[in-house]
């Protein structure tokens, strides 16, 4: 089916309070269906469409889409609509589309998806290049690691981004009092704490935050690593 959501979701993106209004958001019954109506359509729709679509007055409609652009699930476009165009064709019509693919979030933070993307992408390169598959792993988490460093630009912003819950130890380091990856790192610790570790070290490397090292933990609480200061 064609939609008009987006192919890749700025969900993940979000910190863990926006993603928890969002899926809050969705709780109340009407925004669910227009959520759904929106995210389902082939094109942006407006108030009036969404309206008879679910048999909702045209207020209610554009007060709760308007809601769900608030919770960052719907995005709004304005445009004109028919063939008139120029002075004279009328304002504008104010559409909406959807802003995310899914909606997901937990307590604590999870990131489950984040592995499943790093995953497959080691099962493609390691068929593609026929290398193990362990080494392609490290391989495409360190990029991604990578990318996440340069994307925030220090460590303390990546474990925050990424759902690590970081805590000073008092010495400059962090301990990681989560794990986004837990019940995949509890079934599978040996495949899962490499992705761990491997995403890190890019992270720390990406962000050049000088003085920090990652250290692996296989004793801690909470994560199987920690950051501490060289």
């Amino acid at each position: 089916m064609s939609t008009n959501a987006p192919e890749e979701a700025p969900m993940a993106q979000m910190a863990e309070p926006q993603r928890l209004a969002a899926v809050a958001a969705l709780g109340d019954p009407v925004r669910k269906a227009l959520f759904r109506l929106v995210q389902t359509s082939a094109e942006p729709l407006g108030r009036e469409d969404c309206a008879a679509a679910l048999g909702l007055p045209r207020s209610t409609a554009l007060a709760q889409l308007d809601r769900l652009v608030d919770a960052g699930l719907l995005e709004v476009e304005f445009r004109k609509l028919g063939p008139r165009t120029g002075p004279g064709s009328g304002r504008p019509a104010k559409l909406y589309r959807a802003a995310v693919a899914e909606v997901a979030a937990s307590v604590p933070e999870r990131h489950y998806d984040l592995a499943a993307v790093l995953l497959a992408r080691a099962v493609e390169r390691s068929i593609a290049t026929g290398g193990p598959v362990a080494d392609a792993l490290g391989e495409v988490a360190f990029a991604a690691g990578v990318e996440l460093g340069e994307r925030e630009g220090s460590m303390a912003a990546v474990l925050d981004a990424t759902g690590y819950a970081p805590q000073d130890d008092g010495d400059g380091g962090y301990v990681l009092a989560n794990c986004p990856f837990h019940r995949l790192a509890r079934d599978h610790t040996e495949v899962v704490c490499s992705l761990n570790g491997a995403l890190l070290a890019g992270a720390l490397a990406g962000c050049a935050d000088a003085g920090l090292q990652v250290v692996p933990d296989p004793g801690g609480a909470f994560c199987c690593a920690r950051i501490e200061r060289t």
